[in-house]
């Protein structure tokens, strides 16, 4: 059963909350991350993404960098920007996004439940990226981008949640993309209790984002037992920070694709192969979203089609069956030939939250053809993870994005 603790937070103060909330540091460029950090020296980009603060010369992997981070983090304990709650607590953390709302809980969770499987995961890391966030989270002694966790629906933490937020928030802001962000600190004893015991009936907690921040932290965790050979599991760096959220209100967008050429084949040709698998039906120039699963959309030359698979390539199997899978296995690998698509440069991927419209753009300027998506659903990446399998890279896109730095776990 899964382990998900109280912590002593490390957190904005009340009056800065909206300056320093930030977007994670892996949706950033480090063109991109420059440009928005400029003109908001609060913002946590500043310390997730802590080149920012040098020219283009400096590596963003040299030490200096990931010094610089520590070093702003403390200037921000010291200036009172951040303040570290006196009593471990949960946090509620409710995001508003177009209306729907999803609420989960701000706590720590348990390396050893990541070890041992109980945090089941849907997707491989890699060495290098991991080895930022291991650095980074080493130089700033703390975690400070949350792991997004999901679960199955359960009433007990429901009614707790509910009953927490009739008091008033401790942070209600709305960020520049509209998304409304609103935070209550759960400190009774009696709550924190309930809550932790209905935690306990959870037999599984699934990483819906941030693999490679969950592999860092553990890794961490692992370096510092080995540090500590007398450590006795209550140290905080054998947790990590989180926020929990239930499958019912979560949603995951469509992960798009586009891709840069058709292969050495024509139009025609390439329309006659894809044939052989799908059902191609031409609806001009209308942009396409799919409304079923098994459905892709495909612009090509200013028009729209709608395929179609075939019974022949759908599968009961949980990564075979999914749509990026069908996608891949039937068109792009063995059409296209982009048998890799996690290091072929031909192709890439855009988050539904981008629009059709982003397609679209991306043909008229340097691609030949793009696809989109059904979404994969909740349930698919929960049946994946039970079987223990993964799935193609860039699977699911989850909105709204949680925020870094309202919650800081210090190790």
């Amino acid at each position: 059963m899964a382990i998900v603790k109280p912590f002593c937070c490390v957190r904005p103060a009340v009056s800065v909350a909206d300056q320093v909330a930030a977007l994670p540091y892996d949706v950033y460029n480090r063109k991109e991350a420059c440009q928005a950090v400029a003109g908001h020296p609060l913002s946590f980009l500043n310390i997730d993404r802590p080149e920012t603060q040098f020219d283009e010369s400096v590596d963003i992997y040299a030490d200096c960098v990931y010094d610089r981070a520590r070093q702003l983090l403390d200037a921000r304990m010291a200036d009172g920007t951040f303040v570290k709650d006196a009593d471990s607590c949960y946090y509620i953390y409710e995001l508003t996004m177009n209306g729907r709302v999803q609420t989960g809980i701000a706590a720590c969770s348990s390396v050893d439940d990541y070890l041992n499987q109980i945090i089941r995961k849907h997707e491989n890391t890699r060495a290098d990226k991991e080895l930022d966030r291991i650095r980074h989270v080493d130089a700033c002694d703390a975690q400070t981008g949350p792991i997004f966790l999901a679960y199955r629906s359960r009433k007990g933490i429901n009614d707790l949640i509910a009953e927490a937020k009739m008091k008033a928030p401790l942070y209600d802001f709305t960020s520049e993309d509209g998304v409304r962000h609103a935070v209550w600190r759960i400190s009774d004893s009696n709550t924190v209790r309930d809550l932790e015991r209905e935690f306990e009936q959870v037999p599984n907690t699934y990483i819906a984002d941030g693999h490679h921040r969950a592999a860092s932290a553990v890794k961490v965790a692992v370096m510092r037992r080995e540090q500590h050979p007398g450590y006795d599991g209550s140290e905080p760096f054998n947790y990590f920070l989180s926020v929990l959220f239930p499958d019912d209100q979560l949603m995951i967008m469509p992960y798009n694709r586009v891709v840069k050429d058709l292969n050495g084949l024509t139009e025609e040709e390439f329309l006659a192969a894809v044939g052989e698998k799908f059902t191609v039906e031409k609806l001009g120039a209308v942009p396409y979203q799919p409304a079923n699963k098994a459905e892709f959309g495909l612009y090509l030359s200013n028009n729209w089609y709608r395929l179609t698979a075939g019974d022949g390539i759908l599968s009961r199997d949980p990564v075979e069956g999914l749509d990026v899978s069908i996608l891949q296995n039937h068109l792009l690998g063995p059409i296209l030939g982009i048998e890799d698509p996690r290091v072929d440069k031909r192709i890439d991927f855009i988050g539904g939250i981008r629009g059709l419209g982003e397609l679209e753009r991306r043909v008229g300027e340097d691609m030949k053809a793009a696809f989109s998506m059904y979404p994969t659903s909740i349930a698919e990446l929960f049946s994946v993870a039970d079987a223990g399998l993964l799935m193609p890279p860039k699977s699911t896109w989850f909105e709204p994005k949680l925020r870094s730095g309202l919650f800081i776990h210090t190790l």
